[in-house]
Formats: C-alpha cells, structure tokens, sequence
C-alpha cells in the first residue's frame, strides 16, 4: 500500500485522495460545521472513505447534540476529551466527563449532547457498516427531545430526522481544539 496525497478540499481543509496510507494533524483537515456543531472526519471522497472503521472529531456548544437520538446496527464508542457532555441513552441522562468512555454495542439508542459552561471535544469511533445493511432507527423519545436530540416521530430516514439542520464544509477554526 502507496502513501494517499493530501490535497485541498474544495471547501478548505486537506484531504486524502486515495485509499493508502497517510498523517493529517485536525487542524489542517477538512470540518464539516453547522447546528450538530463541528465535525473532523479525516476521510475524503469516496475512494478515500475508510472502509472498516469510522473515526472523527466532534466540537460540541453547550445545548448542541452530536446527532439526532439514535440506534444502528454497528457498534460505536466515544471518548470526552475535554469539556462536559450529556449522554442520552435508552431514554436517559447520564453526565460525561472528560475521560468517560461510552461504550455503545449495536441497538442501543443514544446521543451525547454538549454541556457545562464551554464547549466539549469528543473522539467517537464506530465499526462500518454498509449502508443497505445498517438498521439505522431514530425513536421518538422526551429526554432526547428536551436535550434538543430527538425526532418528534420515529422514522428510520436520516433525511426526515436531520430535515432543516444546516452544515457547509470548510477549514478549522481556531479555539476548536484545546491547545
């Protein structure tokens, strides 16, 4: 296996071009920004998208949820590296601290939400699954709903759970990460 190019994304930021091999620091990747806050995949376009593992970023506001409450069918786990989260799991609150590891095996509902007085920095991997095999399912539940994460009605469509939200592409901000 080749070393994978760096090369500008069209938004800002570097991607790999390639499936090899390669060493991009967060601060010269592409991010992805908007209402789920700002987001570090490393990956880039199709060819380059990591075929076993996914692995990212994740810059959360206080108030701000990683993602609408959901389950799948492949297992994830996320470590705070910094800052305070709320983890909404199976129709509960439970405090993160930087440190806490969740742990979430296939099936489980779940989103961690932004808390404290400042944002939070999350490091969330997850086994890949093909898309026509992913049992991707949003409940509706009221704790992810108050917490700002949750669908008013169940659906198994990722469009009609994220309708509205917004995101663009585009380079690191300064501040995203502690230095």
């Amino acid at each position: 296996m080749t070393e994978s190019r760096l090369v500008p994304a069209e938004a800002g930021g570097l991607v790999p071009e390639g499936a090899g091999w390669f060493v991009l620091n967060a601060k010269d990747a592409r991010w992805l920004e908007g209402s789920l806050g700002a987001y570090c995949p490393w990956e880039g376009r199709e060819e380059a998208r990591f075929a076993q593992l996914g692995i990212n970023l994740n810059v959360l506001k206080p108030g701000v949820p990683m993602s609408m409450y959901h389950r799948e069918s492949g297992q994830e786990d996320f470590l705070v590296l910094d800052g305070e989260c709320v983890l909404v799991v199976e129709g509960e609150e439970r405090p993160l601290k930087q440190w806490d590891l969740f742990h979430c095996p296939p099936d489980v509902p779940h989103t961690i939400v932004g808390g404290g007085d400042r944002p939070s920095l999350v490091l969330a991997v997850g086994k890949r699954v093909p898309r026509e095999e992913n049992d991707l399912f949003y409940p509706a539940d009221a704790v992810a709903q108050k917490n700002g994460a949750g669908v008013a009605t169940e659906t198994a469509s990722p469009d009609d759970a994220y309708e509205g939200m917004t995101h663009e592409w585009r380079t690191y901000e300064p501040g995203w990460l502690p230095e």
